[in-house]
């Protein structure tokens, strides 16, 4: 007659205690995963800054004015660039506008691009935080 003994000798299973050992290392793991995962999405998404355009307006063949809303964490200098477009898309104006700190998190702003051409568009192609 065999014994477990045998038997797990013969077949190599493990004892109950090293199964125990690996699964607590095994969820240790998972846990230190979903740890430095959430750490990264949280520190990501406070890095970040979010435009809205609100709209434009032709002021006359040489400008456009742009207006825009930024959303960012308050205290923090933003960088947007604007584009002004004439009717086949190309660019005929754009300027680079530096947003001071705010006390708030979203702030409105409205400004004025310089064209070289009569604009049919203006819009903010990107922001970034400074």
């Amino acid at each position: 007659m065999t014994t477990p003994e045998q038997l797990a000798d013969r077949y190599g299973r493990a004892r109950r205690g090293a199964l125990r050992g690996w699964w607590i290392l095994v969820g240790m793991v998972a846990v230190a995963i979903v740890g430095i995962a959430s750490w990264m999405v949280i520190s990501t998404s406070a890095a970040e800054v979010d435009v809205d355009d609100l709209g434009y307006e032709v002021t006359s063949e040489r400008a456009v004015e742009v207006s825009f809303r930024v959303t960012s964490a308050s205290g923090t200098a933003v960088v947007c660039i604007l584009e002004a477009l004439d009717e086949s898309f190309g660019v005929v104006g754009w300027e680079i506008v530096e947003l001071p700190p705010s006390d708030s998190i979203a702030a409105d702003h409205t400004r004025t691009i310089r064209t070289v051409d009569t604009a049919t568009t203006g819009y903010v192609n990107s922001c970034s935080l400074r």
